[in-house]
């Protein structure tokens, strides 16, 4: 049976979009108390499909696909530029397609603006009308109010039209910063893209017998199966070598592996990926917040989206993409082979010397691609030691020297030297995993 929490998610879940929820409403509904009612609907709020807005309250937002993650919502963006809703509130779960600035004559303005536009513009009530009449929605910058007649119609026609007090650029810089958050969330492959579904999926239950398993193990050839209770939740694994001593009548929940290594929908297969080397796990099982099976993902399933996430173009670069890029193509010599990498601006602390997350992230790729090229496959780096890191100033090149130390079927350790103008500046030791293709 589904706990209270559960239902009040499945309740808020099945609400149209835009409607506006409140605790107490949801605690009378329900017959809940109000703390559960308020624990339920931030729960709801972080799985993205509820809003908060400040004077407005809790509404209803249509929940973000993944091929879709660039668009935001009007409440989205009310919350990105701390802004405060007119009028318009009914239509704040609507997407936002594109942004507008207002710095033109009207009729030029008019013929950017369109339906699902959001008008960036100053105190300028006729274009705020018009837009409205457009089909756009209207952001006023500079903490600007608008006429009564204004937000009736942004009432009318289920448009936002919203106010802040920073000025047009920098709310265009906010807006955008936070569509290239998710152009970035959108590169990461997460466990729910790859993942066998649950009608996919052979189990076993804990009442179910070792006869099952070989019955299971006939007809799909896998050796590992998670088990579940009546409720769907799971509670075990069971492999070969669980039931190759017991008798066929036994139970399977005499003889399986409790509480087992699980993964969610939304762990990141770089993460499952690293649990599997660890515990050298061939199979997981993919469940909800509540433990219920959703599915299973296999090594094979990691090892094929982590190659294709190599071939991928990035479109939204992390910190890590524009250190990684600028590290200059390796200079190999009889004696060594090593990478150079120039310390931009960017790069570096407050006291303008190049930033320890820098520095760690430059030994990583150099570790990783020398060991690459001799072993060819994926690494996960386990553990990285870096012994010293001396100062090295703004705009100084510096030379990044890998030297494998060993480098087993498994394996591999990497010792690391930074220098700068030929002065050892950094040294570093990694021990990493490696996986065959």
């Amino acid at each position: 049976m589904a706990t209270k929490h559960e239902q009040i998610l499945e309740y808020i879940d099945h609400l149209p979009i835009g409607e506006k929820i409140s605790v107490r409403q949801i605690a009378k509904a329900l017959n809940v108390s109000e703390g559960t009612a308020y624990r339920a609907i931030k729960d709801a709020e972080n799985k993205g499909y509820v809003s908060t807005i400040e004077r407005v309250g809790t509404i209803r937002i249509e929940s973000k696909k993944k091929n879709n993650i660039e668009k935001l919502t009007f409440a989205e963006i009310v919350n990105i530029i701390d802004g405060q809703v007119l009028g318009g509130k009914k239509g704040l779960h609507k997407t936002l397609t594109k942004f507008v600035i207002g710095a033109m004559k009207l009729e030029a303005m008019m013929k950017y603006t369109g339906a699902g536009n959001l008008l960036i513009v100053g105190n300028r009530t006729k274009a705020h009308e018009l837009a409205l009449r457009a089909g756009a929605a209207v952001l006023i910058t500079g903490g600007f109010d608008t006429e009564d007649e204004v937000k009736k119609l942004a009432d009318e026609l289920e448009l936002p039209i919203l106010t802040t007090s920073y000025d047009t650029f920098t709310v265009a810089t906010m807006i955008n910063r936070a569509i290239y958050d998710q152009l970035i969330k959108k590169e990461i492959i997460l466990v729910e893209d790859i993942f066998t579904p649950i009608d996919q999926t052979a189990y076993l239950t804990i009442h179910d017998q070792i006869s099952t398993w070989y019955e299971k193990n006939r007809i799909t050839s896998h050796s590992r199966f998670p088990v579940v209770d009546q409720g769907m939740k799971v509670v075990g694994m069971v492999t070969s070598k669980d039931i190759i001593e017991f008798d066929q009548h036994f139970t399977i929940e005499k003889v399986m592996t409790k509480n087992p290594i699980s993964v969610g929908l939304k762990t990141s297969v770089t993460s499952a990926a690293h649990m599997m080397i660890w515990e050298g796990i061939e199979v997981l099982p993919v469940v909800d917040d509540y433990y219920r099976l959703f599915g299973i993902i296999s090594r094979q399933d990691v090892l094929k989206a982590l190659q294709m996430t190599q071939r991928q173009p990035q479109v939204g670069e992390t910190i890590d993409d524009i250190i990684t890029t600028q590290i200059e193509t390796a200079a190999e010599t009889a004696e060594r082979e090593s990478y150079f990498f120039e310390v931009t601006p960017q790069m570096t602390n407050p006291l303008g010397t190049i930033s320890y997350g820098v520095f760690t992230t430059l030994v990583y790729e150099a570790a990783t691609r020398k060991l690459k090229k001799q072993k060819k496959g994926d690494i996960v780096i386990e553990n990285m030691t870096i012994y010293f890191i001396k100062p090295v100033q703004i705009e100084s090149t510096i030379e990044v020297v890998p030297t494998i130390l060993e480098a087993g079927r498994k394996f591999g350790k990497i010792d690391v030297e930074v220098f700068n103008q030929g002065q050892l500046v950094g040294k570093a030791l990694l021990m990493c995993q490696l996986i065959d293709k």
